[in-house]
This record gives structure tokens, C-alpha cells and sequence, in this order.
């Protein structure tokens, strides 16, 4: 690695982030997500779930340079960040040596009109109430409330979540209340960290926190309303009847929240149209430069 970032040379004033969970990313590449990409104007592109290898990610993304870190398990999770220009500096360590991120947490330093910037792409564990695969995403989200102090004032964590943090993030919250991805433990992380930095905070689950004031860029752009979702479920009519979930995030430090000139979900036009169970969520950050 080169102890110093790699500078994007084209980008000047703004960047543009975008983040999707592929869903594999052979399968996305052959059913159109570089139709999307033609069209996005992407300076980063972080995924998550691409369940493939270096070689595969840079035959389904030629042109770019990216890092990532694959699962263990083959055709399991995986995360990357991909940019035009060659990323030098990044990270996959999250946690101690007995916490499961493998495949799951890369970080990448890079330089934008002279100013550092951080870019995470995640992917939280599913989730299963009452069992170990609960607790193993208890554990991860606690490594993460525990690294996002020390990711710099200029920080951004995308990807997908697997956490549905209030009413407005699921249509069918009622019926999820006792389903990972809504318990109110889960949901409590993200009180903390989008509470005011340093103050405590008082979580859904009936505990009290210290905020980190990071910004849930998504929700700030879209305001009290429903969604915009970002998942849908392949079962039934999900697609078409907008019953989705709003579990992938632009989480922002307040500084880069602030530098924020837009936000959108790219949903697909139609179910037959997707490249994946996930839209992608983009984010325009300003740099003076």
C-alpha cells in the first residue's frame, strides 16, 4: 500500500457516490447494470454482496480500479470500492480478531481537491432474531459504532445496512417489529449514531447512548415521508406495490453531510428492468477545491 491517498485528478468540485448492493456481481453485469453506469456519471462506486473475486470484478468492471474484500465462503457477501482512478490506501480490518467482517467492511483514503476523504462500503449481517446469526450481527454493529469516531472528519459509510431505522424505512413496519432488520435493538445503533455528537440519546429499545452525530444523508434529503425504499422482497407483488424496505445508507460525518448537493434512489422502472434486489443510492458531495 502507498503511504500516501491517490488523487482523483478529474474530479474538481464535486463527487459523485454511489452505492448498491449487486446481488452478485456477474449476474448484475449480464443483466444491465452497465447500461446504468453508462449513463450515472459515477466517480465511486461502492458494492456490496458482489459473491465473486478479483478477476470477476474486473472482468464485470473494466476500466475501473478497485479494492474489496472478499467472504471466505465462496458465493457469500463480499464488498469493493470501485473508482476511475487507482485507490492506494484502504483497510478491512473492523473489530477484533474474533469478530466475522471478512467480506463485509473496506475503507479507502482518497484525496479530493486537496482535502482527505474517507468512503466505507459495508455490508451488515442479515440478521436472524433469537439465534447466533443475531448475535453475530450485534457484535459487527457494535465494531462499527466502535471504528466511526476514527474515520476522520470527512467520512462517508454506505452500503447495505441490513437495519431499517424507523417507521418510515419499512411499508410494513407492524409486521416487522419482531423480524431482524427492525428490532428495536438494532434500531437503537442507529439512534446512536445519528444523535448529536457527545450527547445522550435515547433509543428506541428503551436504553440511553452517546450520539455520534453522523447523518443519514438519505433520510435529511427525503424528510419525514415514507421511504424512498431500497429493497424489495422477490416474493409476490413487492416491486410493483412499492412494499420495500430503506436498509442501504449514505451515513455522513456532519462535515461531508453538509457538502451534500443531492440525493436519490435510482429505483428500476419496472420489475423486469432490475439488475438487482437493491436500487442504487447516489450522493453528490461539493469540494471548493
Amino acid at each position: 500500500m502507498s503511504p500516501a491517498p491517490v488523487t482523483l485528478t478529474r474530479v474538481s468540485r464535486q463527487l459523485r457516490i454511489a452505492s448498491v448492493n449487486v446481488n452478485g456481481i456477474r449476474a448484475a453485469a449480464r443483466k444491465g447494470m452497465h447500461d446504468w453506469l453508462e449513463t450515472a456519471d459515477v466517480d465511486i462506486l461502492t458494492l456490496q454482496e458482489v459473491r465473486a473475486q478479483a478477476s470477476d470484478l474486473a472482468a464485470a468492471l473494466p476500466g475501473w480500479h478497485f479494492v474489496a474484500d472478499e467472504a471466505l465462503a465462496k458465493g457469500r457477501a463480499g464488498v469493493a470500492i470501485a473508482a476511475r482512478e487507482p485507490l492506494d490506501v484502504w483497510r478491512i480490518e473492523l473489530g477484533d480478531d474474533d469478530l466475522d467482517s471478512k467480506g463485509r467492511w473496506v475503507e479507502a483514503d482518497i484525496e479530493v481537491a486537496g482535502e482527505h476523504l474517507t468512503v466505507v462500503s459495508a455490508y451488515v449481517f442479515t440478521g436472524e432474531a433469537d439465534t447466533d446469526k443475531q448475535v453475530a450481527k450485534y457484535a459487527f454493529l457494535d465494531a462499527m459504532e466502535s471504528r466511526m469516531p476514527h474515520l476522520g472528519p470527512l467520512a462517508v459509510i454506505t452500503g447495505d445496512l441490513n437495519v431499517g431505522h424507523r417507521e418510515f424505512d419499512i411499508r410494513n413496519w407492524k409486521g416487522n417489529r419482531k423480524k431482524a432488520g427492525f428490532l428495536p435493538r438494532e434500531r437503537a445503533y442507529f439512534d446512536r449514531f445519528t444523535g448529536p455528537t457527545g450527547e445522550p440519546v435515547a433509543t428506541v429499545d428503551g436504553e440511553t447512548g452517546t450520539g455520534l452525530g453522523w447523518v443519514d444523508v438519505g433520510r435529511r434529503f427525503a424528510g419525514e415521508v415514507d421511504g424512498p425504499y431500497t429493497w424489495w422482497s422477490n416474493r409476490g407483488k413487492a416491486f410493483d406495490t412499492d412494499t420495500g424496505w430503506r436498509i442501504d445508507y449514505h451515513l455522513a460525518t456532519p462535515a461531508l453531510a453538509e457538502r451534500v448537493a443531492d440525493y436519490r434512489v435510482v429505483r428500476a422502472p419496472s420489475w423486469d428492468t432490475r439488475w438487482s434486489d437493491h436500487a442504487p443510492v447516489v450522493a453528490d458531495y461539493v469540494f471548493p477545491g
